[in-house]
């Protein structure tokens, strides 16, 4: 299926899509650095990134009606505006580039599309913001009048009797439940054209801690795997631990933990962004990421995250920086994929990056709703009746 995509990053949401199928045949991206990391790579040869189009592009000097034939318009407009941390502007914060990406499918009119943003932008403060956004990809060619707000223009979009051009739903995901060795809590909105006949639900999650319990504690297969002693669970999930055992097999994969992400890879060597970063230190709030776990979600930031999230606590109990290698496995990127930036512009970029399994598993929804093949869940059948 011939896609393109805006705000590409380093590529982690353009990995994915393209795992599942979906070939690019543009991607926009305005940042200098995020750019001439792709292009590193495609010069390279790193498969699925030779075939992708980039270029360093303002997207709001882009004119989609040269890209009608696409089938899927997916991309995370910048999150700066909405996230936890900064002065939270939202739609009047200039970076804010939703007003684009709506413009995107106005003019392209895919078949299909996906967009990413912050968890943040689904809280109170942005529902109303966020509920505009649904309402304008449902409706794109339905214009704001002059000096009308955004919740304004949201009411009469909803109380519009014409027909809907697209069919939205969006949901609140966390990585980790579809593979990613990370947990990142993101929005995630689906869009089908309406022409296609089918309505988007949410996507169930593929993964999860349950799962990882039992196969750590349960039956201990994960400590096996890694030719580990098999360790006591802590108190905390003891009782978790006992109420699986009284019931059945979790039938999702396991959560994937940074020992798993990491593995085969060994202690820095210098080699392919495998590099020691120094520094790294534990203080109150400060604690880095357990390797029997999920990573907390990777920050864009360098040495003084808050939280740790760009560190490892080891075996040992000492800490250290994941490198650019590690980081990049945990966002999903092959080894061949390379950063030739320095680590603190590196680690900026990935922990901007959309997971590239999270990617995968939305784009392969996608592909399933169009084709009719995706399975309602029998709790959600019973809620949308």
């Amino acid at each position: 299926m011939e896609s393109a995509e805006l705000f590409a990053g380093c590529g982690g949401l353009a990995m994915g899509m393209s795992r599942v199928g979906f070939r690019h045949k543009f991607l926009a991206e305005l940042d200098h650095d995020a750019v001439a990391t792709v292009l590193h790579n495609k010069e390279k040869g790193v498969e699925h990134v030779r075939d992708w189009p980039i270029e360093r592009q303002d997207v709001r000097e882009v004119d989609w009606s040269d890209y009608t034939k696409l089938e899927l318009l997916s991309g995370g407009p910048p999150c700066q505006p909405f996230g936890i941390g900064g002065k939270k502007r939202g739609h009047k914060d200039d970076r804010d580039m939703w007003p684009e990406a709506i413009r995107a499918i106005r003019e392209a009119k895919p078949r299909l599309f996906l967009f990413e943003n912050v968890r943040n932008i689904a809280g109170p403060k942005f529902r109303p913001y966020l509920e505009w956004i649904v309402s304008c990809l449902e409706r794109p060619g339905n214009l704001g009048k002059p000096g009308e707000t955004p919740v304004q223009h949201a009411i009469r979009l909803r109380t519009s009797r014409a027909k809907a051009d697209y069919r939205v739903c969006w949901q609140v995901v966390n990585a980790a439940d579809y593979g990613a060795a990370q947990i990142r809590h993101r929005v995630l909105i689906f869009g089908i054209r309406a022409d296609v006949e089918m309505k988007p639900f949410a996507m169930s999650q593929t993964h999860s801690r349950d799962r990882l319990l039992w196969d750590q504690y349960i039956t201990g297969e994960y400590w096996k795997r890694h030719g580990l002693k098999r360790r006591k669970p802590s108190e905390q999930d003891a009782a978790k631990i006992a109420a699986l055992k009284a019931g059945d097999e979790p039938e999702s994969f396991a959560w994937v933990t940074v020992r798993d992400a990491l593995a085969g890879l060994g202690e820095p060597n210098g080699k392919r962004n495998h590099v020691f970063q120094p520094g790294a230190r534990v203080y109150p709030g400060h604690t880095g990421s357990l390797l029997d776990l999920p990573a907390k979600a990777l920050k864009a930031g360098d040495h003084g995250v808050p939280g740790g999230e760009n560190m490892m606590v080891k075996d040992d109990g000492t800490v250290r920086y994941f490198t650019t290698r590690e980081a990049a496995r945990l966002v999903g990127l092959p080894d061949d994929y390379e950063f030739p930036r320095s680590w603190s512009e590196s680690m900026r970029q990935l922990g901007n990056a959309v997971p590239a399994q999270l990617g995968a598993a939305a784009g392969s929804w996608l592909l399933k709703l169009a084709s009719g093949k995706a399975v309602l869940p029998l709790e959600l059948e019973r809620l949308t009746a």
